[in-house]
């Protein structure tokens, strides 16, 4: 199937990406209000973009409303500062529910229940308990002619790392459990390999489906749910 895209109003358009694009890192990111409001989002459009010095990417749309702008990029707007927090199997719960569009005046780590623990080098505090933090200041914001959506660049001016998983100046990820996104859903990252593998594994991956590791069947698709938005926010 062709599917020409100037056919595609956003939301399809969306959908398409979303489920082609996989697995796509996940940027759990905490900022803070001029006034000190905590704000948690995880954010899915997001790549690293420059080694010296280190630098991020965050694509960030719309509220649901298709009107208004995220509380999260008003923080990292008004106050130049972000922190990016690892998403991991052990907080995805509190992860999940941080993508609730809550009012502005509440603050989302109280309201998701993750602590805070302060940060290095930038006013908005780190999650507490995520492995790996990158503490960012604003380098360059590119805004679309509608105004509602942006690309935050970040330059990275602190790692915060567990001291467990930093080994001879690298990640040991194998002791963590990172979650990514797909499409609407999630998955675990939980093996490692370099190719080539062995015709007897490649036979064998090549003949299964994806296993879920929740309730659901193999043909659910939470795209298709009413708590889904084409915003990346969730109902509950």
């Amino acid at each position: 199937m062709d599917i020409d895209s100037r056919t595609l109003d956003a939301k399809a358009a969306y959908k398409l990406l979303i489920g082609s694009i996989i697995p796509r890192p996940i940027a759990w990111i905490s900022t803070q209000s001029a006034a000190g409001v905590g704000n948690l989002a995880p954010v899915s459009f997001f790549t690293c973009v420059g080694r010296k010095p280190p630098k991020v990417s965050l694509s960030i749309q719309p509220k649901s409303d298709g009107l208004s702008l995220k509380d999260s990029f008003l923080n990292i707007r008004d106050t130049g500062e972000f922190v990016t927090n690892l998403a991991t199997l052990p907080q995805i719960v509190p992860l999940h529910r941080s993508a609730i569009e809550f009012e502005p005046d509440v603050d989302e780590f109280d309201a998701v229940g993750v602590e805070k623990e302060p940060s290095a080098l930038v006013a908005p505090p780190r999650v507490k308990g995520a492995p790996i933090a990158l503490e960012c200041k604003v380098d360059t914001i590119f805004s679309a002619p509608d105004g509602l959506h942006h690309v935050v660049w970040g330059e990275v001016v602190s790692f915060h790392v567990r001291d467990d998983i930093y080994v001879n100046g690298r990640i040991d990820f194998g002791a963590l459990a990172p979650v990514g996104r797909l499409a609407a859903e999630y998955t675990v990252v939980d093996n490692a390999f370099v190719p080539p593998l062995t015709d007897e594994v490649m036979a064998e991956r090549a003949a299964r489906r994806m296993r879920r590791i929740d309730r659901h069947g193999e043909e659910y698709s939470a795209v298709d749910g009413p708590g889904w938005s084409a915003s990346g926010a969730i109902r509950e």
